[in-house]
């Protein structure tokens, strides 16, 4: 259920612009993650501060898109997104005991210290990058184009840069003894 909670309102929102347009997928984009803050709540009983942070910033970029009728908006929110993500990662590098990556993985995986902060730094650089590459792909392409790029080129990176991750971390693997 979490999985599809996570892209509910971005499926709604490249359907609805295939259907219809920026301002009606944006609009769709807002009640949705409205709801996905809501159902989160109602199920969890919490919201992570990522998911305040998202929801904060797509009512303010997606109010100023419906409002001004200018769609750079919507699109600014992606990198905007991408690049908090980044700079909490980054941070992490030099404020607290542990990186943000050795917090959300430390349970299952045990590294040396510098492994935990070279994949931290990856990480950041990673959505840092994300985010410029969004306002490339935003100032020189179509909205169309951008659509397609936020909906499967961004989940698409993720996954190819999380197998790369999944590599490299695969030397630290513990090792396990064959039954027989």
């Amino acid at each position: 259920m979490k999985p599809f909670l996570e892209f509910f309102p971005i499926i709604l929102f490249f359907i609805a612009y295939k259907l219809y347009d920026i301002y009606i997928a944006t609009a769709v984009v807002i009640v949705a993650t409205v709801v996905q803050v809501a159902t989160y709540w109602l199920m969890y009983r919490k919201v992570e501060t990522m998911q305040w942070i998202t929801l904060g910033l797509i009512l303010v970029m997606g109010g100023a898109t419906l409002y001004l009728q200018d769609d750079q908006f919507i699109k600014w929110k992606l990198s905007i997104i991408e690049w908090l993500f980044g700079s909490a990662f980054l941070a992490s590098q030099f404020i607290g005991r542990k990186t943000f990556i050795e917090r959300m993985m430390g349970a299952n995986l045990e590294l040396p210290a510098h492994i935990w902060k070279r994949l931290n730094l990856s990480w950041a650089l990673f959505f840092i990058g994300i985010g410029f590459l969004n306002l490339y792909v935003m100032h020189h392409f179509s909205t169309d184009d951008w659509v397609n790029f936020k909906t499967f080129g961004v989940p698409g990176l993720m996954v190819v840069f999380i197998v790369v991750q999944m590599a490299f971390l695969y030397k630290y693997a513990p090792e396990t003894e064959a039954k027989k």
